[in-house]
């Protein structure tokens, strides 16, 4: 199935007439047992790929097999990202250029590319475990950064490729990856929160280097200690 980007029909949500005809295309579409999960039985899920399909083109359930609704976000399977850059007839296939000595901060790599029509070299930012690191993608609980970080700089290098460079075709969502980071990040300062209010509920019952040790997490911020520390706090007050 093609993901060649073509031009957009009307939306959905321009008339009552397109979003009562969208409405039932959407009722049609999530009763099938071949959509995912987010849109199965989902109207209002399934709408909101319906009016994206419609916006850029493409087939609904293609869509729905690449747009997945996290928190709330709705954003795009970087593998989708990729593909669809490569067929939108504007650039040459991405390719990745890594830069720095492995192993090191500045280490990373670059969504590289050319423009078919001038033949200029394009290129999108870098990512780079400087950046990784200072954003928290890497310290949060289960972050894919730890596992399969070479993948995971592409993905992400894909994606700041497509929104600096082919806005459109994106419509400024980020890819699943970035919303899991960002949404991983918030949850972050609601556990920093919590530690801090249970620290200070429990500090009286607390020998000094128990106390020394939770105030390191806190001042420094290590969000992978978080939820080991927050337990322990909430053991000893229930004791």
């Amino acid at each position: 199935m093609s993901t060649e980007i073509t031009k957009s029909e009307p939306s959905i949500f321009s008339t009552i007439e397109a979003f009562e005809n969208g409405q039932r295309i959407a009722k049609s579409l999530s009763a099938s047992d071949l959509v995912p999960a987010a849109y199965k039985g989902n109207v209002a899920n399934t709408m909101v790929a319906l009016e994206m399909a419609t916006r850029i083109g493409i087939s609904p359930f293609m869509v729905m097999q690449n747009l997945d609704i996290i928190k709330g976000k709705p954003s795009w399977s970087s593998t989708f990202i990729i593909a669809a850059l490569n067929s939108c007839g504007r650039f040459e296939p991405l390719r990745f250029k890594w830069e720095g000595e492995p192993k090191t901060n500045d280490y990373g790599c670059r969504a590289v590319t050319s423009d078919k029509k001038t033949g200029d070299t394009i290129q999108g930012p870098l990512v780079n475990w400087k950046m990784v690191k200072a954003e928290g993608w890497l310290s949060k609980s289960g972050s894919k950064w730890q596992t399969m970080p070479e993948l995971m700089f592409q993905y992400r290098a894909a994606a700041f490729f497509g929104r600096l460079h082919a806005p459109d075709i994106l419509k400024g969502m980020h890819s699943v990856e970035e919303v899991q980071d960002m949404t991983s990040g918030q949850d972050s300062d609601l556990q920093l929160e919590q530690l801090k209010s249970l620290y200070h509920e429990a500090s009286t019952r607390m020998n000094e280097d128990d106390k020394l040790h939770v105030e390191h997490i806190i001042n420094n911020k290590e969000k992978a200690s978080y939820q080991k520390a927050v337990r322990t706090l909430k053991t000893l007050l229930d004791e």
